[in-house]
């Protein structure tokens, strides 16, 4: 199991710490949400803070695209991934949300063009199976677990059955799907064993990780 912190409930005015500390503490993956203001209701990072990243933290970066027209932004952000001298692309993510492509597979392939792992990711209320087809082309697929935009909502447990479909699919598929399931929203230590069983491969968690006192101590309890 990997754990990805979502920057969105660190302190920004200290971001390198923040980030240093919690890889330090044993998360694997820099969640990065990008908002618009339009797909959700909130706006958040952009390109620049992603290009920062790029150059200041080794570890590998899922940036999360919760915007509209992806398409359109997917180059600027792989090249701001791109910016960083000697960083290896193969490690990072772009995701997109299903919902907000006019094309999933295209810019799912737009994205790989780039170098860049390519995943998509699907609100509660869509259906995961509508994009089989599409699995072949993905590294990675985010289920959310809540509404994507809102604070504080709980866990929706039902999304487990997308986990165990995924699952289900990668593993019938004679090695041809070899795809992740990340998990995001509501993630603490009770959820993140409810997302395991599922078989989910990494956990996004926010002020469940930022929050702590002890951030080693969460990252090991997600485990």
């Amino acid at each position: 199991m990997k754990i990805a912190p979502s920057i969105l409930s660190a302190d920004f005015s200290k971001l390198g710490e923040e980030i240093a500390g919690v890889l330090d503490a044993g998360a694997e993956i820099v969640h990065v949400d990008v908002m618009d203001g339009h797909f959700v209701p909130n706006i958040t990072i952009g390109v620049p803070v992603v290009k920062s990243l790029a150059s200041s933290v080794k570890a590998p970066l899922d940036v999360h695209l919760m915007i509209e027209n992806p398409e359109k932004y997917v180059p600027e952000f792989a090249k701001a991934l791109a910016s960083a001298d000697g960083r290896d692309l193969k490690q990072d993510y772009i995701v997109v949300h299903a919902e907000a492509c006019e094309d999933l597979s295209n810019c799912l392939q737009l994205i790989k063009s780039k170098g860049v792992r390519a995943g998509f990711s699907v609100k509660p209320g869509t259906p995961i199976e509508q994009y089989e087809q599409v699995l072949p082309l993905s590294d990675l697929v985010l289920i959310m677990t809540v509404e994507p935009g809102f604070g504080g909502q709980k866990f929706m447990e039902d999304m487990m059955s997308k986990i165990e479909w995924l699952v289900g699919r990668r593993d019938t598929s004679g090695g041809k799907l070899a795809y992740e399931i990340e998990v995001d929203g509501g993630v603490n230590e009770e959820t993140a064993g409810v997302a395991r069983k599922a078989g989910a491969d990494i956990l996004v968690a926010g002020s469940y990780v930022f929050g702590a006192e002890d951030r080693r101590g969460a990252v090991e309890s997600l485990k």
